[in-house]
């Protein structure tokens, strides 16, 4: 059994798939505090879960007729049996799998589980003002492949740079694709842009978190 803190159906706020319909299940519990974190719902106690088995999920998704999916979260791979729902998904070669995972989870093992097209892992790294730098799985940078996706949660300048330096000092642009997305409550993101520009930065992707323009910050659900 899963607790599911929401479910819903929406476009894909930002990522590979900005822009397009997507399922999200969003599960509770998470392993790490980042000091800006906008879904502390979904692990601070605050709001109650469903318990929904995998076989559940799944029919959830399917009636929906979205074919991309997104586990989210909270944290989802610290999820007991979430390696058995993400087979049960990927079995399904209409969907398009994304797991967002925080960086303080080694997905190693799950990277050598599922190699098929249809799964894609979105992998943050937490920059200094988050606190929780600390917590970041290097080993993960070695394991992503040109499918996947590094995401860059930026509040700072001293954030933004730190991000520059993990880029380049990993080859991050050789291994898979790299994404920028600023706190906006804490950085102007034309600061990200115009750095960019400075320092060359070809081929990384700057995101804005879409729904956050068509619904108000904190409205949940989509």
């Amino acid at each position: 059994m899963f607790n599911v803190i929401e479910k819903f159906i929406s476009i894909d706020g930002e990522g590979p798939s900005a822009g397009e319909l997507a399922a999200f299940i969003r599960f509770s519990r998470c392993n790490i505090r980042c000091s800006w974190c906008d879904t502390k719902y979904s692990w601070d106690g605050s709001c109650e879960t469903e318990s929904m088995e995998a076989e559940e999920i799944y029919a959830y998704i399917k009636e929906s007729g979205v074919a991309n999916v997104t586990l989210t979260g909270g944290e989802p791979l610290i999820q007991d049996g979430i390696g058995d729902l993400i087979e049960l998904l990927s079995n399904d070669e209409f969907l398009t799998i994304r797991i967002e995972t925080n960086g303080a989870v080694d997905i190693s093992d799950l990277k050598k589980r599922f190699t098929a097209s249809n799964v894609q892992f979105i992998v943050d790294y937490k920059l200094p003002d988050s606190r929780m730098e600390h917590t970041m799985i290097l080993e993960n940078f070695s394991v992503l492949d040109p499918w996947d996706v590094y995401k860059f949660v930026i509040a700072s300048e001293k954030d933004l740079h730190r991000a520059i330096e993990l880029v380049r000092d990993q080859r991050l642009l050789e291994k898979c694709t790299v994404f920028f997305s600023p706190v906006v409550e804490m950085i102007d993101p034309v600061i990200i842009v115009q750095t960019m520009i400075a320092e060359k930065l070809n081929a990384v992707k700057f995101q804005l978190q879409l729904h956050k323009y068509i619904w108000p910050k904190d409205k949940r659900g989509v």
